[in-house]
């Protein structure tokens, strides 16, 4: 019975090891969608700054 209990244990630690470092490295989605965020990011910061600008000028009248 012992025996049975170890090797499940054994089993389940060994599928972790082998599971956890796939989890880690990122697939052409996972890339892309990060790509779209950090673009989407960057527009967002542009047009932040463009609006601060015309803010600016109309605020100079």
């Amino acid at each position: 019975m012992k025996t049975i209990q170890i090797t499940t244990a054994a089993l389940a630690l060994s599928a972790l090891l082998v599971a956890l470092p796939g989890c880690e490295k990122q697939g052409p989605a996972e890339q892309a969608g990060e790509s779209i965020d950090n673009a989407v990011e960057k527009a967002g910061e542009q047009i932040e700054k463009a609006g601060d600008a015309v803010k600016e000028s109309t605020q100079g009248d």
